[in-house]
């Protein structure tokens, strides 16, 4: 069987290049990546973009996730050549369910505190819309609390941020159900509880895997990240 393309899906108040340290140790072990740029407008609109990408790939595809990413790769990996999803501190929503039901069960992480709102334009539309970013003086602590401070700095002001209304639109299908998947609690992580990625995992029958770590666990773990990665590839190809 043809290896997969492996499709690293960034989330919130980020962007591919989150995925720096990891990209290189997946190239350097001979997989084919791509890290597109999500644009964080609506689940709907983002999982149809990334579906999209993977359909004009040849082959098989591994969707990998991050945060936001996995609600995306949630919706996205429906797509016919996904043979696997991998989810890293991210959202294993069911189908029907939105990111705000979700993280509601369950007791807020510090990011609530530390969320701000702009507005941008709407195409066609005379009324903005709602984005939300991280404030820029509690990003570190929040979100990059094991990435080096000057990289974390970077990263602050450097956010995608999330369009307000991605955290109230519910999923419209929930790929896990039908194919294999593997999940990355981020044991340490104040931007999502722990809790909602643990439930999410186990509820879906994930292998999971627990690292020490803050939310950006593909920066500060890249090795055990990409490890994992290759054990999904391994056991999804014949």
């Amino acid at each position: 069987m043809t290896k997969p393309t492996v499709v690293l899906v960034h989330g919130a108040f980020a962007d591919a290049s989150s995925f720096a340290l990891l990209i290189p140790e997946l190239l350097a072990e001979g997989i084919s990546v791509l890290a597109p740029a999500v644009p964080n407008r609506s689940l709907s609109g983002d999982a149809a973009y990334i579906a999209s990408l993977v359909r004009q790939i040849p082959g098989p595809v591994v969707l990998v996730g991050h945060s936001y990413g996995g609600a995306v790769i949630t919706v996205a990996g429906m797509e016919d050549n996904v043979t696997a999803l991998v989810y890293l501190a991210g959202y294993a929503l069911e189908k029907g369910e939105s990111l705000g039901e979700l993280q509601g069960a369950f007791p807020d992480s510090p990011l609530a505190a530390a969320l701000l709102q702009r507005t941008y334009p709407v195409d066609g539309s005379t009324q903005p819309g709602t984005e939300v970013s991280v404030d820029l003086a509690q990003f570190p602590a929040i979100f990059a609390a094991d990435v080096a401070p000057e990289l974390a700095r970077v990263l602050a002001v450097s956010q995608r941020p999330l369009a307000a209304a991605a955290f109230g639109e519910p999923a419209s299908a929930a790929a896990w159900k039908t194919k294999p998947s593997w999940g990355v609690v981020s044991t340490s992580d104040r931007t999502i509880n722990p809790d909602v990625e643990r439930f999410g995992y186990q509820r879906a029958g994930m292998t999971t895997v627990e690292i020490d770590s803050s939310h950006l666990v593909m920066l500060s773990h890249p090795k055990e990240v990409a490890a994992l990665i290759r054990d999904t590839i391994n056991a999804t190809t014949a």
